[in-house]
């Protein structure tokens, strides 16, 4: 158990791994020209392979297809990217969904999007610095 957490957080470590993944954008048709290397099903395969049902597998937006997500067996936490919809569109697939950055702990937090701050460690997906 990361003891480090806030006390509503340490059940995600208290019986298996805590996975981080972000920008999965899975089934986009534009995910070649993003750089990805792999395949949607080759990525989803990966993860699956890691990703237990003792685990907790924390996405840090921009998802793509849902549909994957019903396949994994792990407690899944949702924060929600530039590229995902409303909280509810994702309530089937993910356990917990957050709609914008969250603090674990006094010293961690998650986000999509990288924030400018001091004093903490920011889990992030891609930053969108240079982009129009």
């Amino acid at each position: 158990m990361i003891k480090t957490l806030y006390p509503s957080f340490r059940r995600w470590s208290k019986s298996g791994s805590v996975w981080l993944i972000s920008d999965t954008h899975f089934d986009d048709p534009d995910r070649e020209s993003m750089g990805y290397k792999l395949t949607t099903e080759d990525h989803f395969r990966m993860i699956k392979l890691m990703c237990h049902k003792n685990d907790t597998l924390i996405h840090l937006g921009d998802v793509g297809n849902k549909e994957y997500f019903k396949k994994i067996r792990a407690y899944k936490v949702l924060i929600l990217g530039n590229h995902d919809h409303h909280p509810e569109y994702y309530r089937d697939y993910f356990d917990e969904i957050y709609d914008g950055p969250l603090f674990i702990s006094k010293k961690i937090l998650l986000s999509h999007e990288p924030i400018i701050g001091e004093c903490y460690l920011n889990i992030h997906g891609h930053n969108h610095i240079g982009e129009m």
